[in-house]
Formats: C-alpha cells, structure tokens, sequence
C-alpha cells in the first residue's frame, strides 16, 4: 500500500514537471512571423539573442507592436514599424496583438467598421493601442481604454501573419 503511494505521487511528480517544461516549449511552436507589443516602458534591443551582446536601441513605449520573425531559446528576432530588426529577450514581449497608427494626419476612430460610421475621435500618428484581428479592411482597437474602428490601411500591426492566433 505504501509503495503504490510512493509511485502514484512519483508518477504526478514527474507529469507536473514535464508539463512545466512542455508547456513554454510548445508556446515557442507558434508559426513565424507574428505579431507581439512590448510589455515594459523600457525594452533593450540588442545586435544577437544573448544579454551579452550589445544594445543597439532602447525602446521606451509600452505597447509598441513589433513582428517576431525568428525565435531562439529564450530570445525573439523582430522588427519595428521602421523595418529596424534585433533581438530582444521573450519575457520582454507581450503576446498581445498591438497596433500602431500611420501615415500622416488624424484618423478617424469610428463607432462601426465601415466609411459612413459615426467618428467617435481621431488619434494622431504614433498611437498605440491593443488591436483584434482585422477584418474587411477595419480592425477593432482599444486604445487608452477608448474602444473603436479604425482602417486597416492605418495601422502598423494590422497585416494577418501566419502565427496570429
């Protein structure tokens, strides 16, 4: 009676532990590219994907959208709305899809997804906000708290990648 105990607790033991470790690495499967923001006021973007290697640009935008395009170990390769590209460490970014607005001049934030909608406000370039997968061309942003449409062909972050969920 006590060895069953003994193995049962072990056998638990031993599928927590592997689910500890299957569950990051499968989270590490997503298909590339994808889209992340980033999670902290001040992220380091460095030359390759170690602590060692230099900074090369120091993010200070929470919520930045940024395009992972290749992954390792800890560490995700990705590229700015500018087409800037560097590593920059996993615990740094948020999976959480972000938008960010583009072009020149205001955009109309509106009520519905379509031209004739209501303008709820207007954000300036720069903006940055959580958006949800686009679609027709419009794609839901909440920025700020304020929730709203805004077209597609005004946001960084807008485009459907391979890994988006």
């Amino acid at each position: 009676m006590q060895g069953t105990r003994f193995f049962a607790t072990l056998g638990l033991v031993l599928m927590l532990a592997a689910t500890a470790i299957i569950a990051p690495l499968a989270a590490q499967d997503r298909a590339l590219p994808y889209w992340a923001s980033l999670r902290y006021e001040k992220v380091n973007m460095r030359v390759g994907p170690s602590a060692e290697y230099p900074v090369t640009w120091v993010y200070q935008r929470k919520g930045l959208p940024v395009k992972v395009v290749r992954v390792r170990e800890g560490w995700r390769l990705v590229e700015d709305h500018e087409g800037t590209q560097g590593w920059i460490a996993a615990s740094q970014l948020d999976p959480a899809r972000g938008g960010m607005v583009t072009g020149t001049g205001l955009v109309e934030v509106r009520a519905e997804p379509n031209a004739a909608s209501v303008i709820k406000w207007r954000a300036q370039p720069g903006v940055v906000g959580r958006i949800k997968p686009c679609r027709e061309g419009w794609c839901e942003v909440d920025i700020a708290g304020r929730k709203g449409w805004i077209s597609a062909a005004r946001l960084w972050g807008s485009d459907p990648l391979p890994g988006d969920e």
